[in-house]
């Protein structure tokens, strides 16, 4: 169970998950009044929070930490849909969906969530306008976002996947350094091709001709990206 002074410290991130930036106080007050124990979650790295068996009702937050959320097919094999880090969201209510109905929600390091059960928020969405409309355009992007993902990991070559979703990273959680963006989460081999949907070997062998070329550097569950000449082949 989390102390107060932890629950206190989530009320005054509130404000800075995107859905929530610059709302009028008074919608802010009920949401704040929302943040209870019984919907605050710690939890391990490498814990599933959902399975497409055992879907959560409502919305959850990320207020500290990582989430993968990844799909699986008939072989087993996974595709990660997204990585969530802090002011991520995801779920759904009986308003708006975020498009993450038949995905595994698993911790990729030690984190903190915390949810709005669907009974508790549609009755916000249907007093604030405001509040219904920033919903509307989160599911624009996400949906825009999908299209580009989906295209890109289709239509290219094992090659241009990884060079692809390495690219995508950096833009989220990348650190430059020395015409680098450095990877700031760590990324084994494996754990990057089960977020492509490849073998690991295949993988490897890509990342080792990356790094021969001078595209990449790799270390134990590091990879740094030139975005120089990583943008110059994916143009």
């Amino acid at each position: 169970m989390l102390h107060d002074e932890a629950m206190e410290n989530i009320t005054s991130f509130l404000p800075q998950i995107k859905i929530f930036e610059s709302l009028p106080a008074e919608i802010m007050r009920e949401i704040e009044q929302l943040v209870t124990r019984p919907n605050t979650y710690k939890l391990p790295k490498n814990y599933i929070l959902q399975t497409p068996d055992d879907e959560r009702n409502g919305l959850f937050f990320v207020i500290a930490g990582k989430l993968r959320l990844y799909k699986t097919n008939s072989a087993g094999k996974q595709h990660t849909v997204c990585i969530l880090s802090e002011g991520g969201m995801f779920g759904e209510v009986e308003t708006f969906s975020l498009g993450n109905r038949g995905t595994y929600v698993e911790t990729m390091e030690d984190s903190i969530v915390f949810s709005i059960p669907t009974e508790q928020f549609e009755p916000l969405l249907r007093k604030y306008s405001e509040l219904s409309l920033r919903f509307l355009s989160e599911i624009s992007k996400r949906l825009r976002d999908l299209d580009e993902f989906v295209e890109k990991l289709v239509f290219r070559d094992l090659r241009g996947k990884v060079l692809y979703f390495l690219n995508r990273l950096s833009k989220k959680f990348g650190i430059e350094e020395n015409g680098y963006q450095k990877i700031d989460i760590p990324l084994t081999h494996q754990e990057l091709a089960n977020m492509i949907g490849a073998t690991r070997e295949a993988v490897s062998l890509t990342l080792q001709e990356l790094s021969n070329e001078g595209i990449i550097v790799t270390s134990r569950r590091m990879v740094m990206i030139h975005i120089e000449k990583a943008m110059k082949e994916l143009a």
